[in-house]
């Protein structure tokens, strides 16, 4: 599978004059979306926590967990907090964003898009 890029728009929750249209990479090692530096001060997010993140090499960093924003992808949205890396990290979409949303990545045409199961809305498994 190649790069799965898509357009994402982010908006403050508390300041919805704050909005920015990016593009991530859909990273289904992910798990929460990330966002350098530099997007989230834009967006005028509040530090919300800190968390140990582990890379895919096996590394690990403390990291500031921001929020809150609305995120619109593939024409659903929802609330996420977001991870915020150095300036320059490329941002990333991560596997709660598409869960929440209910939301699968096609390999072939390298886009995401709302599961054919549910496709007006999100479905949310309560097990």
């Amino acid at each position: 599978m190649g790069k799965v890029i898509e357009s994402l728009k982010l908006t403050n929750v508390f300041k919805p004059e704050h909005s920015v249209q990016i593009e991530a990479v859909v990273d289904t090692g992910a798990t929460m979306i990330v966002l350098p530096m530099k997007i989230v001060r834009r967006l005028g997010l509040r530090k919300q926590t800190e968390v140990t993140v582990r890379y895919a090499n096996g590394a690990t960093d403390r990291k500031t967990v921001y929020g809150i924003v609305r995120a619109e992808l593939a024409g659903r949205s929802g609330n996420f907090d977001v991870i915020a890396q150095d300036d320059g990290a490329q941002p990333l979409i991560g596997q709660i964003l598409l869960e929440q949303l209910d939301l699968i990545v096609d390999p072939k045409k390298r886009q995401v898009r709302p599961n054919p199961l549910s496709p007006d809305l999100p479905m949310i498994e309560v097990l």
